[in-house]
């Protein structure tokens, strides 16, 4: 078996979907991988205590006050253990024969959502690295069907270098809901509200939900999310001006837990994702999930959901939330982090 490394970068960020999947598969291999097999590798200003392993050795990056050599340190290491990397977060390092996550290649099938002068270096220099991932991984491990067909699409990748791996909300049973946020917003009542989830940027299609919540004012939403720095949307400014909307910024796994629970529906109108986990958070937390027919959505949820136009705001949910649909435990056995990490684990024990 080859020397393998985990690239902790995710440990430097928040915690979003990319991170949330890093940490859980992180945990899941630490469970049943053998003592000292692998290494997760942690930048220098990473928290070391942020996830407590078993099996898997923690060492961290040195400090450095040479700037050109920051990007390089973990090359640097790599080199100096003759090992190999794994990572979870659509970049590659800059030697070695890695297994490199690219979730989805959104930049590059949605340029036009890159709007201003400081959005459209963000995709080009995104899209340079999908195109570097594309070239120089060993493989390429993504997370859905539909992001795999994507890949081979815009970058001519061959299907036997692309292996599915898909996400899992595994953890969602062992997280403790609190209700505290329903007594934040009095308007709030059990099953009274729409809930959505995601970072505020137009993928997520708030255009959708403020169109919405305007046609059906007697309808509460709730939105949890907080804006990226260069892709916010402008239907932003028209939620904050409508009553029924509650745009409650970033929340707490147990906040966010709670109104799962409580809600009508979970509303997911994104038409763009690699795979979507929020709504399999809300199926695992009991609530119905109303989703784009749009990407991979169909393909990841099935039968198990009611689907909206994400081009058209203006639908009765009540009579679509009326409409039968299969329940979810088909889809918790195929969508679990252990399996997922078991797979992964296949992969470099060759």
């Amino acid at each position: 078996m080859a020397n393998w490394i985990i690239n902790g970068v995710f440990l430097n960020n928040n915690v979003t979907g990319i991170e949330r999947f890093a940490i859980g598969m992180t945990k899941h291999l630490d469970s049943f991988t053998k003592k000292g097999e692998l290494t997760l590798v942690l930048p220098p200003n990473a928290k070391k205590d942020t996830l407590v392993l078993r099996n898997i050795k923690i060492r961290q990056l040195p400090q450095t006050p040479f700037k050109p050599l920051k990007n390089l340190k973990l090359a640097i290491y790599m080199i100096l253990h003759h090992c190999n990397c794994i990572d979870y977060t659509n970049h590659i390092p800059f030697f070695g024969e890695n297994i490199v996550f690219l979730h989805d290649i959104y930049c590059k099938s949605h340029p036009q959502d890159f709007i201003t002068k400081d959005d459209k270096k963000i995709m080009k220099s995104t899209c340079k690295m999908y195109e570097r991932i594309c070239k120089k991984a060993k493989i390429i491990c993504t997370v859905s069907e539909y992001s795999k067909s994507q890949i081979m699409k815009y970058y001519g990748v061959s299907s036997e270098k692309i292996l599915v791996i898909y996400d899992g909300a595994d953890y969602m049973p062992q997280i403790t809901a609190d209700v505290s946020i329903l007594k934040q917003y009095p308007q709030l009542k059990q099953k009274n509200f729409y809930f959505t989830l995601g970072s505020l940027s137009l993928r997520k299609n708030l255009k959708w939900i403020a169109d919405h919540a305007e046609l059906y004012p007697n309808e509460q939403f709730v939105i949890s999310g907080t804006a990226l720095k260069n892709v916010v949307p402008k239907e932003l400014e028209k939620l904050q001006t409508l009553p029924n909307i509650i745009l409650a910024g970033y929340l707490s796994d147990e906040q966010i837990k709670a109104l799962y629970e409580n809600c009508k529906a979970f509303v997911f109108p994104s038409y763009f994702e690699g795979f979507g986990l929020p709504p399999l958070e809300a199926l695992q937390c009991g609530a119905q999930i109303i989703i784009a027919k749009a990407s991979c959505l169909p393909e990841i949820y099935g039968d198990c959901a009611h689907y909206i136009d994400p081009n058209n705001p203006n639908v009765d949910l009540d009579a679509l939330l009326s409409e039968p649909v299969l329940p979810p435990d088909a889809l918790f056995k195929k969508y679990s982090l252990d399996n997922s990490a078991k797979k992964l684990y296949d992969l470099i024990k060759i």
